[in-house]
């Protein structure tokens, strides 16, 4: 499974780093990034938690 943020959507509100920050950080930007894409197995439910709760839906997760 691959998790990725479109940064052009993204608004930087953190929730996806709250949710799931073993994946998610926010970048410099101030917007939310990746830092993991490779979900591990033990993490999809977390990941895929952080792709349901953002506002914007800039978090695809496969």
């Amino acid at each position: 499974m691959e998790a990725h943020v479109d940064k052009d959507t993204c608004i930087g509100c953190g929730l996806c780093t709250s949710i799931c920050e073993s994946i998610f950080e926010m970048d410099d930007d101030g917007k939310a990034v990746a830092k993991n894409p490779d979900v591990p197995s033990e993490l999809e439910d977390e990941a895929k938690d952080a792709e349901a709760s953002c506002p914007v839906n800039a978090i695809s997760v496969s």
